[in-house]
């Protein structure tokens, strides 16, 4: 029972990390990355769509991103929807490839976003412990049911904690290396 509420949680716990991993791919850092265009939907006949379902994403070099779109008529709804994103960048076609260059991080910029990632972080944080509570609660429950002894819900609350703190430790250490990528350059 209580090996079913701890693996439960640490499942859940390890989904809370890998969001957190989305959200801080999407965060751009000046190199260029496809995943940075991930987000952004383009009207194809009538249909949003997924940029990378109806163009191809690539790296040109470290600060250009390339988008070839599979059918000439998307150059211009592709255009549109990269400069109504609110990523801040300009693309420019020639012909049919849209090239995104990505302008230098000020160092404003930066410490905006260092501000953001950190709040990510303590949204990820405030994830992980709402999964210590529910975990937590279903061991109460658990004892109150007569289905666990109190020794057992104590032990299982424990190794609760351990796994959060375990988790909230990679969330620190995510934290680092993104705000270490942010300020460097």
């Amino acid at each position: 029972m209580i090996n079913d509420i701890q693996q439960d949680a640490s499942a859940r716990m390890a989904k809370s990390i890998e969001a957190l991993k989305n959200t801080f791919s999407k965060i751009r850092t000046g190199r260029a990355h496809p995943s940075l265009l991930d987000q952004i939907v383009v009207s194809y006949y009538g249909t949003d769509t997924p940029l990378s379902q109806v163009a191809n994403v690539a790296t040109e070099d470290s600060r250009t991103l390339k988008v070839t779109p599979w059918e000439k008529p998307l150059v211009g709804a592709i255009e549109k929807a990269i400069m109504a994103s609110n990523l801040g960048l300009n693309p420019a076609t020639t012909g049919t490839v849209i090239r995104i260059p990505l302008p230098p991080l000020t160092e404003e910029r930066r410490r905006d976003l260092v501000k953001l990632v950190k709040a990510e972080a303590e949204n990820g944080r405030i994830s992980i412990r709402n999964v210590r509570r529910d975990a937590n609660s279903e061991v109460k429950e658990a004892l109150k049911e007569k289905m666990v002894s109190k020794d057992e819900a104590h032990a299982g609350e424990e190794q609760i904690q351990k796994l959060t703190d375990k988790f909230i430790q990679e969330i620190e250490k995510q934290l680092e290396l993104k705000e270490a990528d942010l300020l460097s350059m």
